[in-house]
């Protein structure tokens, strides 16, 4: 019997970091301070708004689908789905997204030996 390989789990503190000052295609965070985080206290309330969006782009990139694929998601997402139409700094805003993703050694965690993921992801 083939044992399943371990997958990595990815931190969503990380994907969060990326996303927020990468991507925001709401403008949800006070354009006013540029130290404004996704994780200040006052933006907690919504600091979950991209996930589900962030880690399918993060998913499909640990998949192997084309960064450009990703890149067109992430603008169809920005575009089609939240329905804010054409914008010009979609797809470099969505490019940023897949290149900081691609490029952060750290955004995968993997299992120990015994299979158990470090509790403080």
């Amino acid at each position: 019997m083939m044992q399943a390989v371990p997958q990595p789990r990815i931190k969503l503190s990380k994907l969060r970091d990326i996303g927020w000052a990468l991507w925001d295609p709401i403008g949800l965070l006070d354009p006013e301070n540029c130290s404004s985080r996704w994780d200040d206290e006052a933006n907690l309330p919504f600091a979950d708004e991209y996930d589900s969006y962030l880690l399918e782009a993060a998913s499909e990139l640990r998949r192997g689908i084309p960064r450009g694929e990703v890149v067109g998601f992430l603008v169809e997402i920005e575009t089609q789905h939240m329905g804010l139409g054409e914008n010009t700094s979609a797809r470099s805003r969505a490019e940023a997204v897949v290149e900081a993703i691609l490029a952060d050694q750290t955004i995968w965690t993997w299992p120990d030996a015994q299979g158990r993921f470090d509790q403080a992801v």
